[in-house]
């Protein structure tokens, strides 16, 4: 059976194992910060594929930023990386086959495969943690777009200039539907710029009003967001991963959206495919490509 060494590259924290065809993890999970520099960040990988290069057949990496359709190097990165992180020339790095994809793009292959999404031809994952990420499963296939940037959830939820977000456009849905949205909208609603998510989550544990109209807000938001993708895309499930998807009422959430949508009824999920579906979904991505691709 083959395997692939598979690295899941974030702002703070570098992962690596490694992972069979069937998405099992086989290899310790190693974990180093993230370095300050390019050249750090390369010497992370190289370690970690010269212990391992005899015991593998293909290096997997998701990474934040968006990845081209060649699955080759980064083409847009995220401010939480060093700056230069796209002239990583990721081939250079092993005499092996070295395939990049985005983080959320693998993490919604992971689900795809062996996670809540199995079984669903079209899927769409949204992972909500201090951002929004997003990755789309199109007849089973992944789908990137022009460029590999398709599933970034930076679209316009209002038309006014509300909020600021971190992309520098306002009003995307990230802004509505992250953690850090749940502390702005706690922010308007309470008037009071020290209010913590974890304050609202407590509240809403003890009963707050306030802090339940708050979270209800925000859940709000990120309906609204799905209302919208469920009717471009007609899919047949949403999974919703992060750490903030654990304080969505999916059931609740579900009811709404099928009330609204002009689609058929779609079935929303949380996560099963665990805390490393980014290494997961990756390599079983590398390993796709070793056999000849789906396509």
């Amino acid at each position: 059976m083959k395997k692939a060494l598979a690295f899941d590259i974030g702002g703070t924290k570098i992962y690596n194992t490694i992972v069979d065809e069937t998405g099992e993890i086989v290899g310790d999970i190693e974990k180093n910060h993230t370095p300050k520099t390019i050249e750090g960040i390369k010497n992370v990988l190289e370690t970690a594929i010269n212990k391992y290069k005899d015991d593998i057949d293909v290096i997997a990496v998701a990474t934040a930023g968006a990845v081209n359709n060649e699955n080759t190097r980064v083409v847009s990165s995220t401010g939480n990386l060093v700056s230069n992180y796209r002239e990583i020339d990721f081939q250079k790095l092993s005499d092996k086959k070295v395939f990049v994809e985005n983080d959320a793009n693998a993490a919604a292959w992971a689900e795809h495969i062996t996670g809540a999404s199995k079984g669903c031809r079209n899927s769409i994952m949204l992972t909500l943690g201090t951002g929004v990420g997003g990755g789309i499963i199109l007849n089973n296939r992944l789908y990137k777009g022009k460029s590999g940037a398709a599933g970034e959830m930076h679209f316009k939820m209002f038309p006014d200039k509300r909020r600021k977000c971190t992309c520098g456009a306002y009003d995307c849905f990230e802004i509505y539907a992250s953690g850090t949205a749940l502390k702005i909208t706690a922010e308007e609603i309470l008037k009071d710029n020290n209010v913590t998510t974890y304050d609202v989550i407590d509240g809403v544990n003890s009963g707050n009003e306030k802090m339940i109209e708050v979270l209800n807000l925000w859940q709000h938001y990120i309906t609204l967001g799905i209302i919208g993708l469920a009717n471009l895309f007609d899919p047949d499930c949403f999974v919703l991963s992060g750490s903030m998807a654990q304080f969505v009422d999916i059931h609740k959430m579900e009811k709404e959206i099928n009330s609204e949508i002009v689609t058929a009824p779609v079935v929303i999920k949380k996560s099963s495919a665990g805390n490393y579906s980014g290494m997961i979904g990756a390599a079983l991505l590398a390993l796709e490509e070793v056999r000849g691709g789906y396509g």
